[in-house]
């Protein structure tokens, strides 16, 4: 008898632990294909990926009898090969006009050929200075065309002195016009230069613009982005009309000076901070601005870039095609011999496929039950039980 009362206390026990069980199941997405390529190319969407695994061992294609299919992961890659040629100028001309300063300038040395330029450089000894300058071009040195205008500015250690063109330039002759020159800004030299980059393919880069929420504390905000966990992040812009130079510090020790200032009427910023492939495992990903005794930055939006992950597979069975995902932190991902030969793949024609209709299956996890009373009342039955068979044995001796 008291061994079976022992029993069921443990039983009971067992019971109680039992109680909180429970496992997530896999979420799903549908994967529109089409194209008549065999293989296609699935984008992961910031939702997919804030609800896989941090490494993607946990994604799934499964056809349309619900078999899991091979797969691979594409993120892109790439190389970068550059050149740079310099060809110095001279200045020919400079006047005043309607409060404008005008600076001509000529090829220093003969070129055959064309002379080709992607930009043009300037070196100063002037600082404190932010300008808007226009570009025009000549063949003569008597008939301007117009390129471009840019802005120009050194002031502190922030430092632009370059207009990037935004198509190549085959002139010979330039001219720099700067208006309302007060500080008399010169240039002490000025070179055209060529710069060609070529890359072998490239990495997927997708933006968009989180919900995000703002925690003001002693000298220093919190922005807390939502939406980035296991994106691997390339930048985060933010979007504000105040005029700011202060210092942003994301995770894992990333902190540069981000500013958006205004000298003389000129305006230049730069309120970009780099992330460099920054993963966030955490829901909330926070940045903080160190404000000192300046109010708090009105921030009214957030730009997010990130490098994106294609999942490719062989799409040519037909239809009903699904992902899975999320529902298992110690999965593994499989190995497939489809990314062998992913290389041979990548060359060759690919469809674009979509995802769609994302299911995100809740947690199921029975209600915990409070077994403390019956434990307690099992506790005092045995120990009844225990006491009336003491008391029988020693009536009976």
């Amino acid at each position: 008898m008291l061994k079976r009362a022992i029993s069921l206390v443990c039983a009971l026990a067992l019971a109680g632990c039992a109680a909180g069980g429970g496992a997530a199941a896999s979420h799903t997405a549908k994967i529109n294909v089409s194209g008549e390529n065999r293989y296609k190319a699935a984008r992961l969407t910031p939702e997919v990926m804030n609800a896989s695994n941090g490494d993607l061992s946990d994604i799934r294609v499964t056809d349309g009898s619900g078999e899991n299919i091979p797969y691979f992961i594409n993120t892109g890659y790439e190389k970068a090969y550059s050149s740079m040629e310099t060809h110095r100028m001279a200045l020919i001309n400079s006047y005043v006009k309607d409060d404008s300063f005008y600076f001509d300038y000529e090829l220093a040395e003969t070129q055959f050929g064309d002379t080709v330029a992607t930009s043009v450089g300037f070196i100063t000894r002037d600082t404190d200075f932010a300008k808007e300058i226009e570009v025009y071009g000549s063949y003569d040195n008597t008939h301007w065309e117009y390129v471009q205008s840019d802005k120009i500015y050194s002031v502190d250690d922030k430092i632009k002195l370059s207009v990037e063109f935004s198509k190549p330039q085959k002139f010979t002759c330039y001219r720099f016009k700067l208006s309302n020159n007060q500080e008399m800004i010169s240039f002490d030299y000025a070179n055209l230069v060529y710069s060609v980059e070529t890359s072998e393919g490239n990495y997927f880069i997708e933006s968009f613009e989180p919900a995000f929420s703002i925690k003001a504390g002693d000298k220093t905000t919190e922005v807390i982005i939502e939406g980035l966990k296991n994106l691997w992040l390339c930048d985060a812009t933010f979007h504000t009309g105040s005029m700011f130079k202060r210092s942003f510090r994301a995770p894992d020790g990333i902190e540069t000076e981000l500013y958006n200032l205004s000298t003389n009427g000129e305006s230049y910023a730069d309120t970009a901070l780099p992330l460099h492939w920054n993963v966030s495992r955490d829901d909330a990903f926070v940045v903080t601005v160190y404000d000192g005794d300046d109010k708090p930055i009105e921030i009214t939006g957030v730009t997010v870039r990130y490098y994106a992950a294609d999942v490719v597979f062989d799409g040519s069975a037909g239809g009903g095609y699904k992902l899975k995902f999320g529902g298992g932190a110690g999965k593994t991902a499989p190995v497939y011999d489809i990314a062998q030969y992913s290389d041979e793949i990548l060359r060759g024609g690919i469809d674009r496929a979509e995802l769609f209709d994302i299911q995100y299956s809740a947690v199921s996890v029975k209600p915990e039950r409070d077994y403390g009373p019956a434990f307690n009342i099992a506790v005092v039955a045995v120990t009844l039980l225990l006491g009336a068979v003491i008391l029988m044995r020693l009536r009976k001796k």
